[in-house]
């Protein structure tokens, strides 16, 4: 689900990039902003940072007495996304095991599955066969019911489960 989010932040730009023309400070800040913004990837609370969709407010600079950095107060809007269980998602299948499928769904790189009522069929483009002869190889899109989403805070990703038994889930 993609949520909307106002933060705030504490954006350093560096005395080199300092000017004293407006624009140009304005323009540091958004840079510096974006960097800052998709290097942080995901938090537990928001999910994964999409993007930054306004600048709301940028607060008077304090000077940073070893640097001569300046540190900005700023407050902007991001859409985030966050999976959660109950939800529907779409997903491409990208691993194929005995065990389990592997899904992306956007930012989502890991929802993992497991197949029961599907025979594994080795390979060297391994592939599941269902009783009803649905056939899930790489590339396949699936339709699957999220049934636990876990943050994983050293890799600042998210992993979900998801399941297959419903209705309208499975290959589309």
């Amino acid at each position: 689900m993609f949520l909307k989010a106002q933060l705030q932040w504490n954006v350093i730009i560096p005395a080199e990039n300092l000017d004293a023309e407006g624009l140009a400070l304005q323009k540091a800040i958004i840079v510096r902003l974006l960097g800052e913004f998709s290097a942080k990837k995901a938090t537990s609370t928001l999910g994964y940072f999409v993007a930054v969709t306004t600048l709301d407010k940028v607060g008077e600079g304090k000077v940073r007495q070893h640097s001569g950095d300046v540190l900005f107060p700023v407050t902007f809007s991001c859409i985030t996304y966050k999976a959660f269980a109950g939800e529907i998602l779409e997903g491409e299948v990208y691993k194929i095991s005995k065990k389990f499928v592997l899904l992306r769904c956007g930012p989502l790189e890991k929802i993992f599955m497991e197949m029961q009522g599907y025979s594994y069929v080795p390979g060297e483009n391994p592939v599941l066969m269902s009783e009803k002869s649905s056939k899930i190889e790489k590339g396949v899109k699936l339709r699957v019911m999220v049934i636990r989403v876990m943050y994983m805070e050293a890799e600042r990703e998210f992993q979900a489960f998801a399941k297959l038994d419903g209705d309208h889930l499975g290959p589309i």
